[in-house]
């Protein structure tokens, strides 16, 4: 990223610069572990508009990486929303596409009913 610089004039007074360094989000609620067998990755908190952005080059490196087994971990996920969703549906049928498997483990709570509404269950189990 690089960073901006605003100006701001103001009727008789002298421009005025600001610079505006980049933001920079940090994966937490993400992590992946990889072995020999497999990639688990653990979704912890909120998995939504506001933190799967943050996760598409994470995820996007599984596919790069040609990960199989993909297992998400998501027992200490307490909220997703259609972001979240967007992200494992995509995730899912790019590793289906390569041939892979990908699963999704420890729904219980808010995301349990979310996966059950789309019935995302049924095929991510």
């Amino acid at each position: 990223m690089t960073s901006a610089t605003v100006s701001i004039s103001i009727a008789s007074a002298r421009p005025a610069s600001i610079d505006l360094d980049p933001v920079t989000l940090d994966l937490t609620g993400f992590s992946r572990e990889d072995t020999a067998q497999a990639t688990l990755v653990r979704l912890t908190g909120a998995f939504d508009a506001n933190s799967a952005p943050a996760t598409r080059p994470a995820l996007d490196a599984i596919v790069t990486d040609q990960r199989s087994p993909v297992a998400i971990d998501m027992s200490a996920l307490r909220l997703i929303d259609s972001s979240g969703i967007g992200a494992v549906v995509s995730l899912y049928k790019r590793v289906l596409a390569q041939g892979g498997r990908m699963s999704v483990t420890g729904l219980k709570g808010q995301p349990l009913a979310i996966f059950q509404l789309l019935r995302l269950d049924r095929i991510m189990a």
